[in-house]
């Protein structure tokens, strides 16, 4: 009887002392858990706060390099205005002035500088327009882009139009007005430079939340691996990124180029 009550006694100090092993190893293992969890989550946050600051160390720098162009681009605009301008207006009236005192077999043979010095004058004026922000906000988004492929037609292109899609809808922040414009610029100076094209294309296709781009010439084109670290194409992402817009470039030799920007209103 003694014996039976001690094994009794036995068996029941080794299930508690099981129960509390058991509990003590769950507990451990929880708090162990727990801890992983916690770690991880503290990593991540940390690795995440690395990233956007990253992020915005790089959008500041993007974005100081952009403001330097934008005041660049300004002081260049001023120069040929009054500058350049002033001296090509000059040199039209003292063509004019000297046109007046020859005989007048001699005077048809003035018409031809007399017409070049005028249509420099005007380009420069026109150009002197598009490289100040002031006057692109002034005159407008679509009125600029007007007013550009009219001034390449006249260079050299046999055509360079504008479409536009869809019913106009405003930029809510001006500023991505003239980086956007800017990246089409670039887009054009490149198809001059470059591109041997005979025909420009530019369509602004208004969506409900969007605004999508699209830019193309029918030049020579060209392998776009090989142009990938350009820094007219570097300049071009960097700008639409500083505007939340996705940037689409392609080309093949001998087929043009197509420039995609999809600028989404709703993330102003």
């Amino acid at each position: 009887m003694v014996q039976t009550t001690e094994r009794i006694a036995s068996t029941a100090s080794e299930r508690y002392l099981l129960i509390y092993m058991i509990a003590v190893l769950v507990i451990v293992t929880t708090l162990v858990i727990i801890f992983f969890v916690v770690f991880l989550k503290r990593k991540n946050k940390l690795l995440l706060e690395r990233v956007k600051q990253q992020q915005a160390f790089e959008a500041e720098i993007a974005q100081a390099q952009t403001e330097t162009q934008e005041q660049t681009l300004k002081n260049i605009g001023w120069e040929l205005h009054d500058n350049i301008g002033q001296l090509l207006s000059f040199a039209s009236m003292q063509l004019s002035i000297l046109k007046m005192q020859v005989a007048d077999d001699v005077k048809d043979k003035f018409k031809d500088t007399s017409k070049a010095l005028k249509e420099s004058l005007a380009e420069v004026r026109q150009l002197s327009k598009t490289l100040n922000n002031e006057v692109v906000l002034n005159i407008g988004f679509e009125k600029s882009i007007t007013n550009e492929l009219n001034r390449l037609k006249k260079m050299k292109f046999t055509s360079a139009e504008l479409k536009i899609i869809g019913d106009k809808i405003e930029f809510v922040n001006r500023k991505h007005e003239i980086i956007i414009f800017r990246i089409l610029q670039e887009f054009l100076s490149n198809s001059v430079k470059y591109s041997e094209a005979k025909n420009l294309s530019i369509s602004l296709d208004y969506q409900p939340n969007r605004l999508v781009i699209t830019a193309t010439d029918d030049g020579k084109g060209f392998d776009i691996d090989t142009v990938e670290k350009g820094s007219g194409l570097i300049n071009m992402k960097s700008r639409a990124a500083l505007v939340k817009a996705k940037l689409d470039l392609t080309s093949k030799p001998n087929e043009g180029v197509k420039l995609v920007i999809d600028y989404p209103f709703d993330k102003l």
